[in-house]
């Protein structure tokens, strides 16, 4: 008796072949999207056909480069399965999927990856199991492009190579075609590019790769030229020659930008057994003296550190630059004017700090461009203290000490300290660091010991202004955080306030780009609460209270500062408080901009 197969083998043999070769390419993609949500509920109906469409055709092109049907479905499955679960971990770390720009953030992701705890959820389990019974079903697939003969051989490998042209050609249409804001609008797609975790969620992780693909170049600002941003200058050259008297009994200036430094409690109320920020908390309610403290606004969350140093030290934006870049990696190859450019002018002695690996964020090219004539890392401590893996904030204030004793001549200091203490990841326990913090009805452990470090962090900032509240020179401690923990550490506090990552407002996700900050000194000098400020503005802040001149740029950024305070990558805050998204103001920061885009890509 004839089997099934026996009396219908073309069918059988097409069932084996093209029915994979349909609903293979969907399956990847629901597995996929699945390692981070749940894209039957998030994605509209034309979202699914959009994506489904991207994957068959990622799918094609395999086939015509390898002949195979089963290497380019296996190839497809093995290689979303991979990205899908370091896109599942990079989500966890840092708050934010994996971006086009993260290629250049490759070393520095490698130099800590081993400092972070690495579990999956069940439903990451199943979705493992489910990609490799996909590839183990794609052993039964065997549809061929074959080549017969010598004599058609190159004929089939020109027509072949043809084929693979035009899909890379189709691929660059699609693309192009998802990154055009008529698509966006017509097939209701999520375009709000400072919330990639949502993006990513409403419009499916490929696709949104593909649309943020646009942004990779930076494109000239509306009436770019080098004469009108030398224009747009020129009043403020006057007025820097004009200030440009001698500096006479400088003070040293302090600079510390703390890792992951944050006050949990602007998202939502909770409750701890011990206050993890006495200190500074005291200082923003105005109970320290000489003074200046309130919110810094910056334009990174969970990771990407770099940046806002990058907004501190150079006064430029994230705003005009590819939501997730990093321009110490990707912009910064000449000399930039900077903070530390400027105070070296004036005759301060700069020095760049930072007790962790010279090659993270290519900070050891990038510092000498912007002004700093010594840079000490890791290497430079030696046997220091350290907190879980990391250098303590004590070790990295004691060398700021040790070289305020031992410094000589008349030079003052200007030393930017970033420290390490507070990496994430916040799992895992060690016999040098005891977290004593609890926060009632939470069991979360990366909470408890983040609030803990920041305890520390807290009691150590307070001891180094003990130390130069009697030194002999006038000094200036300027301390604030780069961004708030990700997601995941702060989970348990949206839940008892009746949130999640999902629900929140668009001034709710304003909320999670803001850090505490203040400006201290040793001299008499007002003392101000309640200011909002953002990371580009704050070296203004820091030069005025300084008693120091500013620079040209400087004085510009200063008149803008009074019209808008505030000036991030996903808002702006007008001088009446309104808060605005970004693009909505553009056109009214385009000299910004120009500005900007001179200084980082201009011939000069």
């Amino acid at each position: 008796m004839k089997s099934l197969a026996d009396k219908n083998p073309k069918i059988i043999w097409a069932v084996r072949n093209f029915v994979p070769m349909l609903l293979f390419p969907i399956a990847n993609l629901y597995l996929f999207e699945l390692y981070i949500h749940n894209p039957f509920k998030d994605m509209n109906l034309a979202v699914h056909f959009i994506n489904i469409l991207l994957f068959e055709l990622l799918m094609i092109i395999f086939f015509l480069i390898f002949g195979s049907l089963k290497m380019s479905l296996r190839l497809q499955s093995i290689f979303f399965m991979i990205v899908g679960l370091a896109n599942y971990y990079v989500l966890d770390f840092r708050s934010a999927p994996i971006m086009p720009w993260d290629i250049y953030s490759f070393g520095t992701a490698m130099s800590v990856a081993g400092n972070f705890k690495y579990t999956l959820e069940r439903r990451a389990i199943f979705v493992i199991i489910g990609f490799a019974f996909l590839i183990i079903m794609e052993r039964f697939v065997d549809l061929k492009i074959k080549l017969r003969n010598a004599h058609s051989k190159k004929a089939i490998i020109v027509e072949r190579a043809l084929a693979v042209f035009l899909c890379l050609a189709a691929l660059y249409w699609f693309t192009r075609m998802l990154q055009d804001e008529r698509t966006i609008i017509k097939y209701k797609m999520y375009d709000k590019l400072f919330t990639p975790t949502v993006i990513s969620r409403y419009d499916g992780t490929a696709v949104a790769f593909l649309i943020e693909l646009k942004y990779v170049v930076v494109e000239k600002p509306e009436n770019y030229s080098a004469e009108a941003a030398e224009e747009i200058l020129a009043p403020y050259k006057n007025m820097q020659e004009e200030s440009a008297a001698a500096v006479q009994n400088a003070p040293n200036i302090i600079a510390i930008m703390n890792e992951g430094f944050a006050d949990p409690a602007i998202i939502g109320d909770f409750e701890t057994n011990y206050d993890y920020m006495p200190f500074v908390r005291s200082v923003l309610n105005g109970e320290v003296e000489n003074t200046s403290s309130g919110i810094l606004n910056v334009s990174v969350l969970g990771g990407n550190t770099a940046n806002t140093e990058f907004e501190f030290l150079t006064g430029d934006t994230m705003a005009f630059l590819p939501m997730g870049s990093v321009p110490y990696q990707q912009y910064l190859k000449n000399e930039h004017a900077s903070l530390a450019s400027h105070l070296k002018s004036l005759g301060y002695r700069t020095i760049a700090m930072h007790p962790y690996n010279s090659t993270g964020w290519d900070r050891n090219k990038v510092y000498p461009l912007l002004g700093f004539d010594e840079m000490y890392f890791i290497k430079n401590f030696k046997n220091p203290e350290k907190i879980r893996k990391y250098v303590s904030d004590r070790s990295c204030y004691g060398k700021i000490i040790e070289m305020y004793e031992e410094k000589s001549g008349d030079s003052p200091l200007f030393v930017f300290n970033v420290t390490m203490q507070n990496h994430s990841s916040y799992s895992g326990k060690f016999d040098n660091f005891y977290p004593d913090v609890k926060v009632a009805g939470s069991k979360s452990e990366q909470l408890k010991n983040y609030l803990s470090l920041i305890k520390i962090s807290d009691e150590e900032i307070r001891s180094l202004i003990e130390y130069f509240k009697d030194a002999d020179e006038d000094t200036i401690i300027v301390f604030f955080g780069d961004h708030q923990p990700t997601n995941s550490v702060i989970a348990d506090i949206w839940k008892q306030n009746g949130k999640n990552s999902q629900t929140l407002s668009d001034e709710e996700e304003f909320d999670r780009y803001k850090v505490p900050f203040f400006i201290w000194s040793n001299f008499n000098s007002d003392t101000k609460t309640g200011i909002e400020t953002s990371a580009n503005f704050l070296a203004l802040t820091v030069l005025e209270r300084s008693r120091l001149p500013l620079y040209d740029y400087g004085m510009y950024l200063k008149g803008l500062s009074e019209k808008y305070p505030v000036i991030t990558s996903i808002r702006a805050v007008d001088a009446n408080g309104q808060s605005t998204d970004i693009k909505h103001v553009m056109d009214e920061l385009n000299d910004y901009a120009i500005l900007q885009y001179d200084s980082l890509f201009g011939k000069d």
